[in-house]
């Protein structure tokens, strides 16, 4: 390395491959990167894509003079506040759990460069294809997450987070309702049908809203945690939490064990919540010690983890519509046959969810199975 720049800023034009839509921000990014590569001795010609996600930011990865790697996230403020990711990022490092270290922040421009916790999250270094038929479980990384999630958990507070009330729920169950079954499956609910929907969310809601409030992440699987090596031993490292709320101590579980994009074998599903379950009762989140005393008992607690699931999966297909349909995002729809299984699967198993079961495939067009069987079927 030629020892007059090592230590520098290297301006350059930017990645020609990098599009921007608006020429204005591009000329204040620009001018946001030139202040913080002299800080931090940036190299633009390194400037490259890193990914997208379903918001409106976008991230990009940048190295320093020394070859060290950056990230930069660009989120537009007038479509996305940077304010509750610094609240979060904050609450969670006190906890324990490694986050992307702020190094800087052009609140008024939505441009912000952060530490780099690699190129690998928990889903590709699992499956590097991102395919259901090439998944294989990896136990000592499930266990890795859910060590962090339990350090997030135990840092809980009331009232420092927004509160995932009735009212939250309720919206995010009407996604469902008004992208999913409204616009996207474009079904008009006769009104013994809305009033079985009504009904079902309620009790949904009222399940969720019976088990103890901790810290919750809100989007805990592995495309959102990074496998991250540092002095040879691996870490997990967590992205995307910037919508974390204060709510049901089952909502991570359900998200890490019920994957929006692929499925695991029930037994392998049961044997991480089994052992997070283990690890929540003998630090105080769960059981007789905890300061509700609620789930010292495994059954109750995954039945209470799959009907947080239920409320999750009916939200993300919501979600999945409008990202389709209002943003022009058609991938996510194609794992909308994983959550309607999803769906189906709960609601068979408890009796007062027949009558959505129903309902479900009354929309779906799948005629239930029937008649008699002996032995495994």
């Amino acid at each position: 390395m030629n020892p007059s720049t090592s230590h520098q800023f290297i301006p350059s034009e930017l990645n020609s491959s990098i599009r921007w839509e608006d020429a204005a921000r591009q000329t204040l990014f620009q001018s946001w990167l030139k202040t913080a590569g002299q800080i931090h001795l940036l190299s633009e010609s390194t400037l490259r894509s890193a990914s997208a996600d379903a918001s409106f930011r976008r991230y990009f990865r940048i190295d320093d003079s020394l070859g060290q790697s950056f990230i930069i996230m660009d989120a537009p403020p007038e479509k996305e506040d940077c304010k509750p990711f610094v609240r979060v990022s904050k609450l969670m490092s006190q906890a324990g759990v490694l986050v992307p270290e702020i190094l800087n922040w052009d609140e008024a421009h939505g441009f912000m460069l952060l530490t780099d916790l690699g190129a690998k999250t928990m889903m590709e270094v699992i499956n590097p294809h991102l395919s259901d038929a090439l998944a294989q479980p990896r136990l000592d990384l499930f266990l890795q997450a859910i060590d962090a999630l339990i350090a997030w958990q135990l840092a809980s507070k009331p009232d420092v987070l927004p509160l995932y009330d009735e009212a939250l729920m309720q919206r995010e169950l009407s996604l469902f309702t008004e992208w999913y079954l409204g616009k996207y499956k474009q079904k008009i609910l006769t009104p013994s049908q809305q009033t079985n929907l009504e009904q079902t969310f309620k009790l949904i809601v009222q399940h969720n809203l019976a088990t103890p409030s901790v810290y919750v992440h809100r989007d805990f699987m592995p495309r959102n945690l990074m496998v991250t090596q540092r002095n040879g031993i691996s870490s997990m490292g967590v992205l995307d939490f910037q919508d974390a709320v204060y709510g049901p101590i089952t909502y991570d579980m359900a998200s890490l064990m019920r994957d929006a994009f692929v499925s695991w074998d029930e037994s392998f599903v049961l044997d991480v919540t089994i052992r997070y379950w283990e690890k929540a009762i003998k630090v105080g989140l769960l059981g007789a010690n905890s300061p509700s005393g609620w789930g010292a008992d495994f059954g109750e607690f995954y039945r209470a983890v799959e009907w947080q699931a239920l409320q999750r999966h009916l939200k993300v297909l919501g979600i999945f519509a409008r990202l389709t349909l209002r943003d022009g995002k058609p991938k996510y729809l194609a794992d909308t046959p994983r959550f309607i299984n999803y769906v189906r699967k709960t609601a068979a198993r408890y009796r007062e969810l027949g009558p959505f079961l129903k309902l479900i495939d009354d929309i779906e067009g799948i005629t239930a199975e029937t008649g008699y069987a002996f032995g495994k079927v």
